[in-house]
C-alpha cells in the first residue's frame, strides 16, 4: 500500500500539467515573420496590426511543416516536432488550405506545446 501511494505520487506531477488552447492553427514560421513585421519604434504592435488578417494569411496548409496554435491573446504556441506530424496529418486529412479552428492538449514548455492531442474546436 505504502509503495502504491509512493507510485501516485510519482506520476500525479506529470498528468495534472496537461492543458488545453483553443484558437487558430497557422503556420508558424509565417506569422512570426508577421508579427517581426512591425515598425521598430511601435510600443503597442498588436495595436496596429490586423491580426485577424495575419491569421488568414498564415493559415495552415497541406504544404505547412512547423505549426502553432494562435489563441484570442494573438500570442503564438509553436508545436514540438510530434505535434508537427499531428497538426499536419490532420491538414492532410481535410485536403484543404483555410481557417482552421483548433483544440490542443499538451504541457507548454515556455512559447512551444508538447501536443498530446490536436482536434478541431467544434
Amino acid at each position: 500500500m505504502v509503495r502504491l501511494r509512493f507510485l501516485i505520487l510519482l506520476l500525479a506531477p506529470s498528468m495534472a500539467l496537461a492543458e488545453n488552447w483553443s484558437g487558430f492553427l497557422v503556420d508558424s514560421k509565417c506569422y512570426a515573420s508577421e508579427e517581426r513585421n512591425v515598425n521598430a519604434a511601435d510600443t503597442q504592435p498588436h495595436v496596429d496590426s490586423d491580426m485577424n488578417w495575419q491569421v488568414r494569411f498564415c493559415a495552415a496548409g497541406t504544404k505547412t511543416r512547423d505549426f502553432a496554435v494562435v489563441p484570442e491573446d494573438w500570442q503564438s504556441l509553436k508545436f514540438d516536432p510530434a505535434g508537427n506530424a499531428r497538426a499536419h496529418e490532420l491538414v492532410r486529412q481535410l485536403a484543404r488550405k483555410h481557417l482552421l479552428r483548433v483544440v490542443v492538449s499538451g504541457d507548454r514548455n515556455r512559447k512551444t506545446i508538447q501536443v498530446r492531442s490536436i482536434s478541431v474546436a467544434p
